[in-house]
């Protein structure tokens, strides 16, 4: 396989996401869009208020780069018995491409969101309702993709190959939608300090990297690498204390691309461990909403569990080695369940 080409589409996301910062992040402050720091969150958090947002663009600008020039390479210089080519032309590019898609539509959610909220100064941006209904709707014509690009089974840890075309199977239809959507606002969730999402989606992009290499899915090892260049790019520019923030645009992209590279592999269950820290962050929420309702109390500090370790005195560069540390142990045992 030509595996340089692979590296460089990870040096050219990387590259293409922190040089964009150059230009970026000074016209944001330009156009004055700047986070809204809402009350509810740690009141140590209003000295971010005016910090650029929207950053989640770099992110995306170095993917398309990355992901276009590794295409034509890969058709007009790369070798043709090459094994990434043989996979592009027998359909997988169909597969990469969809995964991209997903992530550019959830992101589009998240600019709209974004674009209410800073420009148009309405703080809480698109309804519940709204976010709901496109993230099912984009995620229902994801999965509908897949199937009429091929995909009629699944892997599943000690089970193996199910048929999802009929009987039983067809449950895993009406599960996946639901997982799309759960698993991309846990990454959206997930981005509340300072390279907290940055980090631990760069862990998972390494699981992924390491998947596909194992599983001799070269097309998802190119997405893995990609994710990965435009995260520590964009790291650059994200840790603490952060010049910019990624925005609903930027979290909402990276929950579209962990969530398509576990369908890439064939493998979506796998996410529930590698993306740990992402289900850990929903749950918490949903844990604090629910007991909050039943008994007027509540179990944690402040959710997601970030804030409530930051108000037991973790500084945001200790949550995010321990929540990225976290990660990579959940990586590691869905590595042996592949």
């Amino acid at each position: 396989m030509d595996r340089w080409i692979i590296i460089i589409a990870a040096v050219v996301a990387y590259a293409v996401t922190a040089l964009m910062g150059f230009v970026l992040i000074p016209a944001l402050k330009r156009l004055k869009y700047g986070q809204t720091i809402l009350d509810i969150g740690p009141n140590w958090h209003k000295s971010k208020e005016g910090t650029p947002t929207m950053g989640g663009l770099m992110m995306i600008a170095g993917a398309l780069v990355a992901l276009a020039a590794a295409v034509i390479i890969i058709f007009t210089v790369g070798r043709t018995d090459s094994a990434l080519r043989l996979e592009m032309s027998g359909g997988r590019l169909a597969r990469l491409l969809a995964g991209m898609g997903l992530a550019l539509f959830m992101s589009l959610i998240g600019f709209v969101d974004d674009y209410i909220k800073v420009v148009k100064k309405r703080n809480l941006g698109l309804t519940a309702k709204q976010k709901t209904f496109a993230q099912l709707l984009i995620a229902a014509a994801y999965l509908f993709t897949l199937y009429m690009g091929g995909m009629h089974t699944t892997e599943l840890p000690f089970v193996g190959t199910v048929d999802i075309t009929h009987g039983f199977g067809l449950v895993f239809w009406p599960i996946a939608l639901m997982f799309i959507y759960g698993f991309t606002n846990a990454v959206n969730l997930t981005d509340g300090i300072d390279g907290l999402a940055t980090t631990v989606t760069a862990v998972v992009a390494a699981f992924f990297m390491f998947s596909s290499i194992r599983l001799l899915n070269y097309s998802a090892d190119l997405f893995a690498v990609i994710l990965a260049g435009v995260c520590i790019g964009f790291a650059m520019w994200n840790l603490h204390p952060a010049k910019v923030f990624m925005g609903d645009t930027g979290s909402m992209f990276l929950g579209g691309c962990v969530v398509g590279l576990s369908f890439m592999i064939d493998r979506p269950i796998l996410l529930i461990l590698a993306g740990i820290v992402y289900l850990c962050e929903a749950m918490s929420v949903v844990i604090q909403v629910a007991y909050f309702k039943r008994t007027g109390r509540r179990i944690f500090k402040m959710s997601p569990i970030h804030h409530h370790f930051e108000l037991s005195g973790w500084s945001e560069n200790k949550i995010v080695l321990v929540f990225s540390l976290v990660a990579a142990l959940g990586c590691a045992v869905a590595v042996l369940l592949i």
